[in-house]
């Protein structure tokens, strides 16, 4: 069995987002708050030698959200990792993916994306990366 390799990056963003239908006992996630969101992204690489050159991907993720505070509206950290995984999947396909984002890196989801599997998707929320055109 072949290994399978990874590079990995983090980045930090501050976002406002709320969560309408939040359950009894945490009704105060119905009003926009405030997160620092925490991001890390794996993303499968098919040689030894910069396959994709971590530092410069950091950067290119990073610049999907220069756009200020991220206003994120309704947006779950699932939803948020999706719009990711559809970039990913847009301009370096055929590769596993692993997308983790955090509120204050304390609470998050964690979302795989196997490149067996990866039927187009489309990003459900254009606005997350301001005038960039992604949809």
């Amino acid at each position: 069995m072949e290994n399978k390799k990874f590079i990995f990056v983090t980045f930090q963003k501050e976002g406002i987002h709320c969560y309408p239908d939040a359950p009894e006992g945490v009704e105060f996630l119905k009003h926009p708050h405030r997160h620092m969101f925490h991001f890390r992204v794996d993303v499968e690489v098919f040689h030894n030698d910069r396959d994709i050159e971590f530092i410069l991907f950091k950067r290119e993720l990073e610049a999907l959200y220069s756009g200020g505070i991220l206003q994120l509206d309704y947006q779950s950290c699932e939803m948020i990792a999706n719009d990711i995984a559809a970039y990913i999947q847009e301009t370096y396909p055929g590769r596993d993916t692993k997308i983790e984002v955090s509120e204050d890196g304390e609470n998050g989801a964690v979302a795989y994306y196997p490149a067996s599997e990866q039927a187009p998707l489309l990003y459900q929320h254009s606005d997350l990366f301001g005038d960039r055109g992604y949809n």
